[in-house]
């Protein structure tokens, strides 16, 4: 398995499980994906895309409510 590949299945598996974890709190980032030309570079980033601003304040206050 080359780089490329190791940092591909890292980068999906981690935008799976955030996209995950994000619907448990009711929340979706339409845009939620590998970042497919970093992968290609042999990173493993993830873009975690656009959302409308209501979208990030709900995140944000879940992300509250777990660090309180």
């Amino acid at each position: 398995m080359t780089q490329r590949d190791d940092a591909w299945q890292h980068a999906d598996r981690a935008a799976d499980e955030l996209r995950e974890a994000l619907a448990g709190a009711g929340i979706t980032l339409p845009s939620l994906r590998m970042d497919l030309a970093a992968v290609t570079s042999g990173l493993s980033l993830v873009d975690m895309g656009r959302a409308d601003a209501d979208t990030v304040s709900k995140l944000a206050e879940v992300i509250r409510r777990g660090h309180s």
